[in-house]
């Protein structure tokens, strides 16, 4: 019976996508970090990597790596102290754990013998150095930590933006075709400014250009002589036949020369109607204007002969202008030849010169100015009242004289006078209608001419109404 011997199993190979992956993986740079984990009750809490070789220290204070509520350990106790470039552990009576080294696992009991005596403070504690292959934990009351050494993680890169959201306005120019357009442009436009520029035009002479327009003024034709309006024509000699009327009828003492006043005017007026009167009786060849009046026996005798008896009727005299003659105001008789009345009216005999009527100066419209209460605002002003009344006189004279050059002007006016500090006026500004510039203008300063006492406050505000009434 042929027994069969059996080959000890030979160690697997890593498979081909293994060795591939261990082959690209560049070898990490420089030497290991360490890797600590916090375990409390049986559950890991914390987990760090410590990149920088640096002091671990854990302890009750805040300034420690990790903080362990433990009463056992100084406020910041160095666990893994650098000494040189290497990490070495650090560990207090009382401290329980393991760590694989080189030699092999051994309990922090069994490494008191041949570590490293240092004094931590007031407390002697025991050092071990430590290589990058060794890993382990440590117990210290409630929390544990373990640690070992891994190869520090990649750089990561800083993150960036992507192109899209960095490009920026010059990024999405064309900037070839840019260029192009850009000398096209000054090419085109160059070319045309020098079509256009001052070295084409030609040059002016001054002198030439001078002596061509005295040329042009001189042959312009002669301006056309104006004629005299005939209206001009008719008034000169309308003026001339009235300036010699007065003097066929002899001139007037005490009269300007040129000038006719108006008692000779109305006696001429009085001669014309007497002369018109007279023609009237000379061309009515069948009799006296009053028979030429009653001819056509249109007109009852009756109520004639009722009207000449009438004492209440036409009388003697010159009663409604008719200039019948004879005194008193007794009634007038038809046919009577007394005195020059009806039956004179077409006598043609001259009669005595006649007399002008007396003369009376008329007087022009007489202005009165109403002043209405005075409103103050702003600050109260003792004299308002009184000071505004004392302006009417002030105000009618301005008003009369405004009524010399429009005798029909009136209305009325608000002036709104800002007073200052010391009661004087700093400003008039008028307001409303239908008077003219010169009385608002005379208004105005008369209110600016005014005195206040001084307001309360240190400034006021009066609207003074004004209406002016010819009478």
């Amino acid at each position: 019976m042929t027994q069969q011997q059996l080959s000890p199993p030979s160690s697997r190979s890593p498979g081909q996508m293994t060795a591939t992956m261990r082959a690209a993986t560049p070898p990490a740079p420089g030497p290991k970090v360490l890797r600590i984990g916090l375990v409390l009750g049986g559950k890991m809490i914390e987990e760090r990597i410590i990149k920088e070789r640096t002091h671990v220290t854990i302890g009750p204070s805040e300034k420690s790596m990790f903080v362990v509520p433990s009463r056992a350990i100084p406020p910041s106790f160095k666990l893994f102290e650098i000494v040189g470039s290497e990490y070495h552990l650090t560990f207090l009576e009382g401290m329980s754990g393991r760590v694989a080294l080189k030699s092999g696992v051994a309990d922090l009991e069994g490494l008191k013998g041949a570590a490293k005596r240092v004094q931590s403070g007031n407390t002697q504690a025991y050092q071990v150095p430590l290589t990058e292959e060794a890993r382990g934990k440590i117990v210290v009351g409630d929390t544990t930590f373990l640690f070992q050494f891994v190869t520090p993680p990649p750089v990561q890169a800083r993150p960036q933006l992507p192109s899209s959201v960095k490009a920026g306005l010059g990024d999405q120019i064309d900037w070839t075709t840019t260029i192009i357009a850009a000398f096209s442009f000054l090419l085109h436009f160059g070319a045309v400014g020098s079509i256009y520029s001052d070295w084409m035009d030609p040059v002016i002479d001054d002198e030439n250009s001078v002596a061509a327009l005295i040329e042009s003024v001189k042959q312009l034709p002669p301006p056309p002589v104006e004629q005299p309006k005939e209206t001009e024509t008719d008034t000169a000699q309308t003026a001339q036949a009235a300036a010699e009327a007065p003097k066929a009828a002899g001139p007037s003492k005490g009269a300007a020369p040129g000038k006719v006043s108006d008692a000779r005017a109305t006696a001429i007026v009085n001669e014309l109607q007497q002369l018109e009167m007279q023609m009237l009786g000379a061309l009515n060849a069948s009799g006296n204007a009053t028979a030429g009046v009653l001819a056509s026996g249109d007109v009852s005798l009756g109520l004639l002969d009722g009207a000449a008896s009438s004492s209440s009727g036409v009388g003697r005299g010159g009663i409604a202008g008719l200039n019948l003659g004879g005194g008193g105001s007794g009634t007038v008789r038809p046919g009577a030849i007394g005195g020059s009345g009806l039956a004179g009216i077409g006598d043609t005999s001259s009669g005595g010169p006649a007399t002008a009527g007396s003369t009376q100066k008329v007087k022009g419209p007489v202005g009165s100015a109403n002043v209405g209460g005075a409103a103050v605002s702003g600050g109260n002003v003792a004299n308002a009242s009184s000071v505004v009344a004392g302006m009417s006189a002030g105000f009618r004279r301005c008003y009369n004289r405004g009524l010399q050059e429009d005798p029909t002007m009136k209305g009325s006016v608000r002036v709104t006078a800002k007073i200052g500090p010391n009661g004087e006026v700093l400003s008039a500004t008028p307001s409303g209608g239908g008077l003219s510039g010169t009385v608002i203008s005379c208004v105005v300063a008369r209110v600016m001419s005014a005195q206040f006492s001084p307001p309360e406050g240190g400034g006021a505000t009066i609207v003074i109404p004004v209406t002016f009434v010819s009478q």
